[in-house]
């Protein structure tokens, strides 16, 4: 397992952007996926975003293709949520998670779609007026 914290949501206008970030301490050597996901008020949680710690390849949700934009820094222990263009529907709590393995957009459809137990962080919330 890894500690996961996150940052830096807000309340933004439509239109606006964010930048989440997600810090991990423990054996972040050991994740090889790290992704988004939210929880929008009554839905269920869904991925958002996912890229690999290797390669830094990366998928998305059909929903944000286009706006949103996942990286990561490998000698930070960090990776990086960039969301533009940001709509009401984006609305919801944003929970980054790290697995040491996945296909990404397999586990974007089923966070359980994946290798070793998952690790989640405390959530940000993500406002979009």
């Amino acid at each position: 397992h890894v500690q996961l914290v996150e940052s830096g949501g807000g309340l933004v206008q439509a239109g606006g952007s964010l930048n989440l970030s997600c810090a991990a301490t423990g054996n972040f050597n050991r994740m090889n996926c790290m992704g988004w996901f939210r929880q929008i008020p009554g839905k269920e949680r869904e991925g958002v975003a996912s890229i690999t710690r290797i390669h830094g390849g990366t998928a998305y949700a059909n929903s944000v293709k286009g706006r949103f934009i996942i990286s990561r820094d490998n000698i930070k222990s960090m990776w990086y949520l960039q969301m533009n263009i940001l709509k009401p529907e984006d609305t919801g709590m944003y929970y980054c998670a790290a697995v040491m393995g996945c296909s990404l957009a397999p586990w974007l459809r089923d966070p359980g779609q994946k290798e070793g137990p998952i690790s989640w962080g405390q959530g940000t919330q993500v406002t979009v007026s």
